[in-house]
């Protein structure tokens, strides 16, 4: 069993699992009935998200420098309450079920899911 780290949006693996969204915002243009038929998720969870300000730094990033910076402060949000008990179930659910969390962004190494990969390795998640 494992997680996997996908692009949103995406073509879906086999036995994949459940696919949750950890984004801000449900995709624009796409009714709420069609999220999971266009690939994007079957579940949102936006407290994995970044915060609007802290998603606003990632996107802004040009420099190592700043993206240091965005992954500083994503890491200090994801060390509040929710999200860290979201990642500790997250990383327990994935020894016993397949599903996948993801965002929207082309290039997951400038992208928070960079961080949760991490994050929920860090958490003791099968990935």
């Amino acid at each position: 069993m494992t997680i996997r780290v996908v692009r949103l949006g995406t073509d879906r693996a086999p036995d994949e699992g459940t696919r949750i969204g950890t984004v801000r915002r449900p995709p624009r243009g796409v009714p709420k009935t069609e999220f999971a038929s266009r690939n994007f998720y079957d579940v949102w969870f936006p407290v994995l998200a970044p915060s609007g300000d802290t998603m606003k730094l990632g996107q802004a990033a040009k420099t190592d420098a700043e993206w240091s910076a965005f992954k500083k402060k994503y890491r200090s949000e994801m060390r509040e309450p929710s999200a860290a008990h979201a990642l500790a179930l997250l990383a327990t659910l994935s020894h016993q079920s397949n599903f996948s969390v993801g965002c929207y962004c082309e290039n997951e190494l400038h992208c928070h899911r960079s961080v949760l990969r991490d994050l929920l390795k860090e958490n003791g998640a099968a990935i």
